[in-house]
């Protein structure tokens, strides 16, 4: 407050802007490639700059700092005792050093005596990058030198982006441990019986996590270690845009916490009081608490290992059944895929539902090969003999503007019969495009909607569609087939038609 930084809201949040950043600058994002990055990291996905640049950059950040107050925090990522990562992160703003202290794991205060970081963010949103001097693509730098120990981040005042770096770095030294580093949401029930669940923004992960009957481990990113699964965070970044009291009670109650980090909501300056859905400085507004603002989180940030894995899809085209049983082959050919749809309105220029692929459903925070980490979570399946699923929040009776939102009731009851293991024991059909086994009638829900085609009113039209969504399925995994085994690309969905003329030809 003192520094000018931020307003106090109505019950003590901090409100702060981030200006032109509000959200991460995914495209100003490079790891240095040297002779131990050249091969383990996905350059497809990553852009490089070289250690020189690296070099230059850093000399550039130190000058800027010099003189400056900046902010230090000494800080976990990761709740597993044997593998979590000691992080010092330095901070221009204080703020940025409020925000990551709710993100990451603290320190007992005995732990700090001697404290060692093995990685060292520096953050500096005043710090204006040069592209022809450091080989970036604006003003905008976020460099990760894996030999060094080192991230930089400048020019952008948004704080997902010290988050995401820790879990970058996780993303990188996991697997070498053979530890699953995961993009998603945890919670446990009390038989031990933990479910992970992946999606992308706006499937539901957070939400659909969020269980009262169960322990929140994390909703946003774990680890799947030899002890079992945990936290790789000591807190939350909720979307703050139209939050309801009424739909998610207990994040909407951070929004009154003193303490909590408001990024880009709205405020009367009279009042003090927050407009959630004001969404004039941002879409995605933000809110950061420590996990113990939430009653039914974990204060450990562990648990055993999963007995249920769903992936969570939006699928706006209609076309897939609210949950389907997946094989483990099946498991990795959709975390590969990462699939959800946008709808329009959503973005500029989205004028019908698009598809979007995104591989382990965190493609931006993986340095490594996607079929690296779809490898490793095949293994932990079979090892653990994990139920996996896969589960429809999007559409259903036609696409987006014809169809409805598939019944989050619906949607509830389905999922509590997958992990209270009942759905097991129900009558199964194979899906003759998709491959997977979807339930013909579960209790509590309407028998009609676990078929979507019979959900259309024009079933040739559900069969063009469906053949569309296929199609999208099968070019997007072009780029994996070589980097996986026979029996992954045989789980990818096929097209009887196309069988057919195969068939034929063969003939």
């Amino acid at each position: 407050m003192r520094r000018g930084e931020g307003e106090v809201a109505e019950g003590g949040p901090l409100v702060v802007k981030t200006g032109a950043h509000t959200g991460r600058s995914a495209k100003d994002k490079f790891t240095v490639r040297d002779a131990e990055t050249e091969n383990q990291v996905w350059w497809e996905t990553n852009a490089s700059i070289t250690p020189e640049q690296f070099d230059t950059l850093w000399q550039d950040f130190k000058a800027h700092m010099d003189g400056k107050d900046v902010f230090v925090q000494q800080l976990f990522g990761g709740a597993d005792l044997d593998h979590r990562l000691p992080v010092r992160v330095v901070n221009e703003l204080a703020w940025h050093s409020l925000f990551i202290r709710h993100l990451l794991r603290r320190p007992e205060p005995a732990e700090l005596d001697g404290f060692e970081a093995e990685f060292t963010i520096v953050n500096l949103p005043s710090f204006q990058a040069d592209p022809a001097r450091h080989g970036c693509r604006s003003e905008t730098v976020i460099a990760v030198d894996f030999a060094r120990k080192l991230v930089l981040i400048g020019g952008t005042s948004y704080a997902g982006e010290t988050k995401k770096s820790v879990f970058t770095i996780l993303n990188y030294l996991l697997p070498k441990k053979k530890i699953m580093p995961m993009h998603c949401s945890v919670n446990v029930g009390s038989q031990d019986d933990a479910a992970i669940f992946f999606g992308l923004s706006g499937t539901g992960k957070t939400t659909l996590s969020a269980d009262a009957s169960r322990t929140l481990i994390g909703d946003d990113e774990h680890g799947w270690s030899e002890n079992g699964l945990f936290n790789f965070e000591g807190g939350c970044y909720a979307k703050m845009i139209r939050l309801s009291a009424e739909a998610e009670p207990e994040i909407h109650a951070t929004t009154k916490m003193w303490g909590t980090v408001l990024e880009n909501v709205v405020m009367d300056p009279e009042t003090r009081r927050l407009d959630l859905d004001d969404d004039s400085l941002a879409e995605n507004s933000r809110g950061a608490y420590p996990m113990h603002a939430i009653p039914n989180a974990s204060a450990t940030g562990r648990c055993g290992h999963p007995k249920n894995l769903v992936m969570l899809t939006c699928d706006a085209f209609g076309v897939l059944p609210p949950i389907a049983k997946l094989t483990p082959a099946q498991a990795m050919y959709h975390f590969l895929s990462g699939y959800t749809a946008k709808v329009a309105g959503t973005e500029k220029g989205v004028t019908e539902p698009t598809a979007t692929f995104s591989a382990c459903f965190g493609a931006p925070f993986m340095p490594r090969h996607p079929a690296d980490y779809g490898a490793l979570l095949r293994e932990l399946i079979a090892e653990h003999d994990v139920d996996c699923w896969l589960v429809n929040t999007g559409w259903t009776g036609g696409a987006y503007g014809t169809g409805h939102r598939m019944p989050i009731r619906a949607t509830r009851g389905l999922l509590n019969a997958a992990l209270d293991g009942s759905l097991n024991n129900a009558a199964f059909r194979e899906d003759k495009l998709f491959g997977f086994m979807v339930p013909i009638a579960v209790p509590g829900v309407d028998d009609s909607i676990l078929d979507p085609r019979s959900t259309w009113s024009d079933p040739a039209a559900y069969d063009a569609q469906a053949a569309r969504l296929v199609t999208m399925f099968v070019e997007n995994f072009t780029k994996f087939e070589d980097n996986v085994a026979a029996y992954v690309r045989a789980a990818a969905p096929k097209l009887p038609a196309r069988e057919k003329t195969l068939e034929t030809a063969a003939e």
